[in-house]
This record gives C-alpha cells, structure tokens and sequence, in this order.
C-alpha cells in the first residue's frame, strides 16, 4: 500500500470516528435507553450462558460450577445411549412441527379474512374474541382442558364416546399432540395474526385502487395484493418459528402429562426438568438443554440462510 493510499484509509477511519461520536451527541437519548435492554440481555441472558461449562463437568455443590472436575464428553455420552433419548427427540420434533404446520398459516388467513371485512363492529368483535384467549395463562387453559376433557366431570367425554372416540383424550396417548396442538392456536392465533395485520396496514393503497381498476376479484386481490405485501413478515416469522422448533414450551407439555400418555407427551425441555431439578443431575440436564438449543441455532441459521438465497428477506 502507498504512502497515499494509507494517509486516505486513515483519513476515512478519522472521519467515520467523528461521524460516529457526533451521532451520539446528537442522539445521546436514545443511546441512553438502550442502556437498560442491553444491561438486561448481558446480566440475565449471556453471562450465565457460561454456565453451560456444566455439560462437560461432574457437578457437585461442594466444589462449585468451576471447581467441579472436567468430564469431557461424558454427559453427551449417557444422554446418546440412553434408550429414551431417541424417544425424546422424536416427540420433541413431532409435537414442534405438528404445532409449526398446523399453526402458521392459521393466523395469516384470520388475518387475510379480518382484512376483507368491511362491518367494523364485527371486525372488532372477532379480534377482541380471538385475542382474549392469549391473557389467559397456560394454568389456566390446562385447566380448562382437564375440566372439559375429563370422563368424570367433562361434557366432552359423552360427546366423543357417541362418536367412538376415546372417552378421555388426556389419557389417550394418540391424542395428547392434538390436544397441546390445537387448544395452543385456540389460544395464540388471535394474538398472532396483528403482526400480519399490520403488515396489512402498510400495503400501499393504490396497490388496491388497481386491482379495482383492473377487475380483479378478493381472492384475486388477496393472491397478488396482500400475501406479497406480507411476505417479508411471513419470511421473518417463519424464520423464527423453524429456529424454536425444538424450544418447545415446557410449561404445557408437563402440565398435561400423565402416565398414561407418557409415551408421546415425554420432550426434552421435561426430561431435563426431571433429571435437573427433581434428581439432581444438572450436569446431564445442562448437557441435555445444551445439546436441545445447538440444534436449535443450527436450523435457524440453515433457514435463514435458505430464505435469504430463495426470497431475499431473513433476519441478517
């Protein structure tokens, strides 16, 4: 490089330095918000991310989390040959993608249908019906299905054995997927089509003039109007979605869990609270939860990737 070119690239790093200082004086306020949120995520989120040196130690209180003996491998060891380990993994997966294909599309067509409709009143009264459900605790919903569901005191017991169906579908193991799945978009559809909504709110309005103009139908109009108007949302919610797939809640799962339909209600966010918390195992547990959000980052940046080269948008 030469004498020049060195002074210029010196000269632009200078420049971008002032730059940078004179934004923050003039937004110093907005620099100063963002204090707390970022205080927040490196106190609770990434310092205790070092923790996870758990998963390659044998744990004990006394000598503490890093005085505790190195242990390799091991703990990934006894979780891979354990025979329920298998078991895990597919339940996990099952009930994350039947909850991801039976759940995505169902707030985007609330929200495509919530758009057509004209009558205000009405239109307020679905939105305020179907978000209602999203304030009411997970407890609370368990509850209620325990309530419903159940063959001593539940309605629904004499409805499903007029059909031929198991009386009690919180037993029935085949079951359980449907029962978490579907009382869990009950619950979050209504609260999840206002982000399609507002993307909605945002299509440019003589976008729809010349539709009009040029005959086109609803359906029409939904097809080459508003789904590529949402689609970067679409893209970044679909993202985000396939990244938790196996993140899937622990709360839910263990409250409806029994004996009886142990065999498919059994994930790994509740064998870890098992072997954590109520055996004392943490480094299993630790080695577990590990393993559970690696493959989790994993898929989200394989999705992102993909979406990024396929449609353009992405997180980054």
């Amino acid at each position: 490089m030469t004498a020049a070119a060195a002074q210029a690239a010196t000269s632009l790093r200078e420049r971008r330095r002032q730059t940078r200082r004179r934004n923050v004086r003039r937004h110093w306020q907005l620099y100063l918000l963002l204090v707390l949120p970022v205080a927040y995520f490196v106190v609770f989120q990434y310092i205790p991310m070092a923790n996870n040196v758990i998963a390659f130690k044998d744990y004990n209180v006394v000598d503490g989390i890093w005085g505790s003996p190195w242990a390799g491998f091991k703990h990934f060891e006894r979780f891979f040959a354990n025979p329920v380990a298998l078991d895990l993994i597919r339940n996990t997966l099952m009930l994350s993608l039947y909850g991801f294909l039976a759940g995505f599309p169902i707030p985007i067509i609330l929200a495509l249908a919530l758009n057509e409709v004209r009558a205000r009143f009405f239109k307020r009264t679905v939105q305020m019906v179907t978000y209602a459900p999203h304030f009411i605790s997970t407890v609370i919903v368990v509850s209620m299905l325990i309530l419903i569901f159940s063959p001593r005191i539940g309605f629904m017991a004499d409805v499903l054995g007029f059909f031929g169906m198991s009386e009690n579908l919180l037993a029935d193991p085949d079951a359980f997927r449907s029962v978490y799945v579907w009382s869990d978009i009950w619950q979050t559809a209504g609260y999840s089509a206002i982000i399609y909504m507002a993307a909605l709110a945002g299509i440019d309005p003589s976008l729809y003039e010349a539709a009009r103009l040029d005959g086109a139908s609803r359906l029409r109009k939904i097809w080459h109007v508003d789904l590529p108007g949402i689609a970067p949302t679409v893209v970044v919610v679909m993202v985000l979605s396939v990244g938790s797939v196996m993140a899937i809640g622990f709360e839910k799962a263990f409250l409806l869990q029994n004996p009886l339909n142990l065999s498919t209600s059994e994930i790994i966010a509740t064998y870890t609270y098992k072997m954590g918390l109520l055996n004392a195992d943490f480094s299993l547990a630790t080695a577990v939860g590990l393993f559970n959000s690696v493959i989790n980052l994993i898929l989200l940046l394989l999705v992102n990737t993909v979406s990024k080269r396929v449609t353009g948008n992405g997180l980054w």
